[in-house]
């Protein structure tokens, strides 16, 4: 069930979302409560799992790995055992970012980064294979970016 969330609440996650680091006065001031309260309710959304962890986003390109590319996977099953095996296998790829069974055409959604194309093809024949419970990959490649948001818009 989702949290309640009042407007002080809404306001604290949007300035966490923006920049993670604020101290709590910043914080605080920004979203027109004394410290005390303030640190009291990131507390309670931090235990009520409303805030799950605090991250820094690396940019891509300066570490070397600033190709990213959308997989389309159709698994060789529908039955429990083929699906565990592939989450299984998904969860253990630092370069699987995001896995999604799907419904609809394709069973599962991967968004992967790699370092260039030739490093994908690598991931591809090691690890998008039968032994992982996948039958076919269907990949693209974006041409452009136009939004990559981490911030839900509460």
């Amino acid at each position: 069930m989702p949290a309640k969330l009042d407007e002080i609440d809404r306001r604290i996650l949007r300035a966490l979302q923006r920049d993670g680091r604020l101290q709590n006065n910043e914080l605080a001031q920004e979203v027109g409560l004394s410290p005390s309260p303030c640190l009291r309710r990131v507390r309670l959304l931090e235990e009520a799992g409303v805030i799950e962890r605090y991250v820094a986003v690396v940019s891509a390109a300066q570490v070397g790995i600033g190709t990213t590319l959308f997989t389309r996977v159709w698994l060789t099953a529908q039955d429990a055992d083929t699906i565990e095996r592939f989450i299984a296998a998904m969860k253990r790829l630092p370069q699987v970012m995001e896995c999604y069974i799907m419904l609809g055409d394709c069973d599962a959604l991967l968004r992967v980064v790699v370092e260039d194309l030739a490093d994908y093809r690598r991931f591809q024949t090691r690890h998008l294979t039968r032994d992982n419970g996948i039958q076919n990959v269907k990949t693209d490649l974006p041409s452009e970016v136009v939004k990559q948001s981490y911030a839900l818009p509460v």
